[in-house]
């Protein structure tokens, strides 16, 4: 390991690194200023209570990063590495079906009590499956061309349905988007041929479709008054400005109010009771109204910041492995980004995501950490043998 790391060292990705940290500081900052207020007057705890917690899961997050930094990228190829990512990943999505259940009345049963912790499958889901489907398609690139025919891929779209197929009954419809387009992020990475590539989406259209049908079908039990309430206030909120378009509505009040410069750290008026958990997924809200476009723009910049490493780091690579765990990574970040500011801003129905690196959760920030040390150890392997070829 000593020799791994003296190795390696010298090419490590600081303004990865630092950016990834102080995003998850900035977050920190911004929870315990959000939570406030909820924490002591709706859950009677402590007014510190959520920053307590999410200075835990950072902790967690932190040696998740540093096991992602020193395990070689190449080793999620092997035969057991990929068994062991495949079956842990389905055991935990069926164990939510089994003893899952819905936090704060939200409508999906997406948890799991673990005593200690709780932990929400569906996160480990994205990770699994950039790692899984860039395995499998390096290893079918190394034996041939990838064909749907020829060189078969219905193993990794087999798992994919059955990750899906549990996803669905929870149910948790974003979190099945973002994944497919992770999918589909890692497959167009892997220089398969493009009339492949789109018999793909084909297939993914067609599954999509049997979905749509399905919902038809079981309407009176999927569309409950709760989901056609959140659909409604989408299309127009202040309409419904007392039941389900009153999260969106008090949001908009929170971001007309920050304006250029904001009212102040700590000066929000819409957490005072206004805006239900404004430490989760509404959180750039807060931020938007106590620091202004600023406060909006440090974020999308330290994010955009991620993405783009990410993506360059897929584009420069000659390793196809290493290409695909950096554009699945980097996909998954900037669509998250985008479902999250999407939902926040009306441009699509709210989903639940949370704001990579800044929203309160310990699933997201542990299992987001560990994508950035597989990401910062790829980009460490990939500068050695750029250099050296």
């Amino acid at each position: 390991m000593k020799t791994y790391l003296k190795k390696y060292a010298k090419y490590f990705d600081y303004p990865l690194f630092f950016t990834y940290i102080l995003l998850c500081l900035f977050g920190l900052v911004m929870i315990y200023s959000a939570s406030m207020f909820w924490a002591v007057n709706t859950l009677h705890y402590s007014p510190d209570h959520f920053y307590k917690k999410q200075l835990m899961n950072l902790t967690i997050a932190i040696f998740a990063f540093l096991i992602g930094l020193i395990i070689p990228y190449k080793r999620y190829r092997d035969n057991g590495m990929m068994k062991l990512i495949i079956t842990g990943m389905l055991f935990l999505l069926f164990a939510v079906f089994v003893v899952g259940y819905s936090p704060g009345n939200s409508g999906a049963k997406s948890w799991i009590d673990l005593g200690i912790v709780n932990i929400q499958p569906s996160e480990l889901t994205k990770l699994g499956m950039i790692l899984y489907f860039a395995a499998f398609f390096t290893k079918k690139k190394e034996i041939g061309k990838i064909d749907i025919i020829n060189e078969s891929i219905v193993p990794p779209l087999f798992v994919f349905g059955i990750a899906v197929f549990f996803i669905a009954l929870e149910p948790d419809l974003g979190a099945i988007g973002l994944i497919t387009i992770i999918v589909l992020s890692v497959m167009a990475a892997s220089g398969m041929r493009f009339s492949t590539f789109g018999k793909i989406v084909g297939c993914l259209i067609g599954l999509a479709t049997a979905g749509l049908i399905g919902l038809f079908i079981f309407k009176d039990s999927f569309f409950t008054e709760r989901r056609v309430g959140r659909l409604k206030a989408y299309l127009d909120p202040f309409k419904d400005a007392n039941e389900y378009g009153y999260q969106m509505v008090n949001g908009y009040y929170a971001i007309g109010s920050g304006g250029v410069k904001g009212l102040g750290l700590g000066q929000s008026i819409q957490k005072m009771g206004y805006l239900p958990e404004p430490q989760t997924d509404f959180i750039l809200a807060i931020i938007s109204e106590e620091l202004g476009t600023l406060g909006i723009a440090i974020v999308l910049f330290g994010l955009g910041f991620i993405v783009y490493k990410a993506m360059r780091l897929a584009i420069k690579a000659k390793d196809p492995l290493a290409r695909m765990i950096a554009a699945g990574i980097g996909s998954w970040i900037g669509i998250q980004t985008f479902i999250n500011v999407g939902g926040l801003s009306g441009l699509i129905p709210l989903t639940g995501v949370p704001l990579p690196f800044i929203s309160y959760g310990g699933t997201s920030i542990i299992l987001l950490s560990l994508a950035m040390g597989i990401l910062a150890n790829v980009s460490m392997i990939v500068k050695k043998d750029n250099q050296q070829s």
